[in-house]
This record gives structure tokens, sequence and C-alpha cells, in this order.
């Protein structure tokens, strides 16, 4: 593994959430998982290995993205401020099933909440985001490979 997907990673674990600590954002936080549901890491990497038919959507900031993605064969990335106005155009079939994700599983659940506001009905957020993903130790394209994080 080279050096820089070596960084990725690390910056990828090591960072902390953006809102964390903050009872009132915890408390949404929650209730949108609560109401969209969650996807453990484990299940979409059997559903993405099975070729099912699946939408990624990674709603992370665009700088965010450098840490990574997880790779499907259909995949979108919209930015959770911009969810809203993009989703329609992107992704018209409201019965497919959407898994929502960013890097720690807060901002994804929160989208995963709005599409199903939106009349989407087949729509999860993955639990622990990006970094659930790679703590689990699956691969992340990095744009210049694919790479694993490895447990000592």
């Amino acid at each position: 593994m080279n050096r820089l997907m070596q960084l990725a990673i690390i910056l990828l674990l090591g960072s902390s959430p953006m809102v964390a600590g903050y009872p009132e954002t915890d408390k949404l936080v929650d209730e949108a998982k609560k109401a969209s549901g969650e996807i453990t890491v484990k299940k979409l990497k059997n559903l993405l290995d099975e070729h099912e038919d699946i939408i990624l959507l990674d709603v992370r900031e665009v700088n965010l993205r450098a840490e990574g993605k997880i790779k499907a064969d259909d995949f979108f990335a919209i930015t959770r401020g911009n969810l809203e106005f993009e989703i329609l155009y992107l992704i018209d079939d409201k019965d497919i099933m959407i898994v929502t994700y960013c890097r720690n599983g807060g901002r994804s659940a929160f989208a995963a909440q709005t599409l199903r506001k939106m009349g989407y009905k087949n729509v999860v957020s993955l639990q622990g985001g990006l970094k659930g993903w790679a703590k689990a130790g699956y691969p992340i394209d990095t744009g210049i490979g694919i790479t694993k994080l490895e447990k000592p």
C-alpha cells in the first residue's frame, strides 16, 4: 500500500464526527436512523458481491470524497445540501434499493430520512458510514487504486 493510501485511511479513521457531543444533534441523528433504518457494512458487502439491484449514494461534501469511496455498479455522489434538488434527475425509480453513506453515518441518516419523505420506499443508511466500512476491512476505491485497512 503506498503512502498516500495509508494517509487517507489514517485520516479517515482518526477523524472525529463533526457534531459529536451535541445532544440536540445526536437526538436528531438517532431519530433519522430510526425513521429510515440502517444496513450493516457486512450486509451491504454481501449485496454488492451478489450484484443485487442497489444504488449506493454518497452524500459527503466534495472535499471529503478524497478519502475514497465504496465501489459499486450503480453509484452516485450528491452532497447532502443538494440532495433534494438533484435526486429526482438521477433516480426516478422510487422502489429501487438505495443505500446512503457519509463518513460516520449522521448525514446519510438525514439523507435517507429525506428520501423516504420524497417517496423513495426502499432507502437505508449505512451503519457507521465509510469509517465503519474501512474498519471492517472492506476495500475503498481511492481514485488511485483499491485499498483495505489491514488489522495488525
